[in-house]
């Protein structure tokens, strides 16, 4: 099998690693065996590439603070998706952005409707090792194409839509274009979704914000952030029918890995850096 994706589809492969080591950590914040499942049999693949980015995910070298970081930021969407389960039982989730992420095995309750989300190289990956069932389905489309609408509309909902590592790659106008379409399509759903601050988005700030990423985890020149918002409360401002619920940053859990780190959570332009935001769209 070839990891024949994308620049920004590669992120995915990243986040599925850090899944993976972080659950075979001692005392791991995410416990997600599915994901040791598809590394191990990734590796036998990845580990003839001399591409950098392969290289490092199959050694396991990845920055320690990075895998924190991002099963920290799973855990918390796990979540989110359990509280709207609750509050909803006959609700409908769909991850966008999905990657080769197990949510659905992690939090299933035997009556969810979930629909996983991506674009089709990645989903052709990841028909390998998930199987559609009658509650578990699967999307093989660019978020931007909104007629993968269309395929979960029968659904009566509600329905709570969910963002992790995605809105940051699109443009800022590509966002507002997307969430006006789900508050119009889906009024009374919810949306949680990861966003930068927009302030690290300035030049020249954002050049040598995007050359860390790329430099840090070998990533291509095209899975650059791209856009962001200035707070919370931004959004509201594109639609009376916005309205913020509540925010997230991986600082707040006072977790122990995180070390000297955690420090940083006290100040609140380094805590909204890259954070959670909850909306209801109405």
């Amino acid at each position: 099998m070839e990891k024949n994706i994308g620049d920004v589809a590669s992120t995915s492969f990243v986040t599925l690693y850090c899944h993976a080591i972080e659950t075979q950590s001692e005392h791991p914040v995410l416990k997600d065996p599915k994901s040791v499942e598809i590394t191990t049999e990734l590796n036998k693949t990845l580990a003839q590439s001399d591409d950098p980015l392969d290289r490092m995910l199959v050694s396991g070298t990845i920055d320690r603070n990075l895998v924190v970081h991002i099963a920290l930021r799973a855990k918390r969407y796990d979540e989110y998706a359990r509280d709207f389960m609750n509050r909803n039982p006959r609700g409908v989730i769909v991850n966008i952005g999905c990657g080769l992420d197990s949510r659905f095995l992690r939090i299933d309750d035997g009556t969810m409707i979930f629909y996983d989300l991506d674009l089709p190289e990645v989903i052709e990956v990841r028909k390998r090792f998930f199987e559609e069932t009658d509650r578990y389905h699967l999307i093989a489309s660019s978020v931007l194409e909104f007629d993968w609408m269309d395929t979960i509309s029968p659904q009566r909902g509600p329905f709570l839509f969910m963002a992790e590592g995605v809105f940051m790659y699109l443009k800022e106008g590509e966002v507002k274009s997307l969430v006006l379409n789900l508050r119009e399509k889906f009024p009374g759903s919810e949306l949680v979704c990861e966003e930068v601050n927009s302030f690290w988005l300035r030049k020249p700030v954002k050049a040598l914000l995007n050359h860390k990423i790329r430099s840090r985890v070998h990533l291509g020149k095209d899975a650059v952030f791209q856009s962001g918002i200035r707070d919370e409360r931004e959004m509201e401002h594109w639609h009376p029918g916005i309205r913020f619920l509540d925010e997230w940053s991986y600082f707040d859990t006072g977790e122990e890995k995180l070390g000297w780190l955690r420090m940083l959570g006290h100040i609140g332009w380094i805590r909204k850096t890259q954070w959670t935001v909850h909306y209801l769209l109405s």
